[in-house]
């Protein structure tokens, strides 16, 4: 090969290794920003925003404690998250249901598991101070996710009939006795 081919190989090769990159090249609102950050549902720590979709969609997960063995606290988890909107914006909400998969996919991630462990410390440590702390892994897989079992609703946790509440105030007003 002589000079001039070499010198031709050579700007070929740049001009298709720069079309090949050019190509590849994704505006950054196209791309996940891997945000990740503390979006509290009701209370301190007990959320996580991740942002890992393009546009600030991505998840918002759910982190709960399971005090059910004594002395212990640690994160109880559900793999169903919530749909993160506006998560790269001022005010980040969530709505509906994201799917299992993407939810797999986000606590894959180091960073999203590390973030996790330290809001469901803060949570344990708010809720139930005198307990040790035990951190276990969110599922990461269909066959991870095992049903959660919540105490049952006793009687005094129920609500009353409305039809039988509005009989006994209105037996009530009319001056009878109320009804059994």
């Amino acid at each position: 090969m002589g000079r001039a081919e070499s010198a031709l190989w050579k700007t070929g090769s740049a001009a298709a290794l720069l079309l090949a990159l050019a190509a590849g090249c994704v505006p950054a609102h196209r791309q996940p920003s891997w945000a990740i950050y503390p979006l509290p549902r009701r209370v301190p720590h007990d959320a996580l925003a991740v942002v890992s979709q393009p546009d600030g969609f991505g998840l918002h997960i759910w982190i709960d404690t399971d005090t059910s063995r004594a002395g212990q606290c640690s994160p109880r988890w559900t793999a169903d998250a919530a749909r993160l909107f506006n998560g790269n914006g001022t005010a980040a909400f969530s709505s509906g249901l994201a799917s299992r998969q993407e939810f797999f996919a986000a606590v894959a991630r180091a960073d999203v598991r590390r973030h996790l462990r330290a809001e469901s410390e803060a949570l344990c440590r708010s809720r139930a101070a005198d307990r040790a702390f035990r951190w276990l892994e969110p599922p990461r897989r269909p066959e991870d996710v095992k049903p959660q079992r919540f105490p049952l609703l006793e009687q005094p946790d129920l609500l009353s009939d409305p039809n039988a509440v509005e009989r006994s105030e209105q037996q009530l007003l009319q001056g009878g006795p109320p009804p059994q």
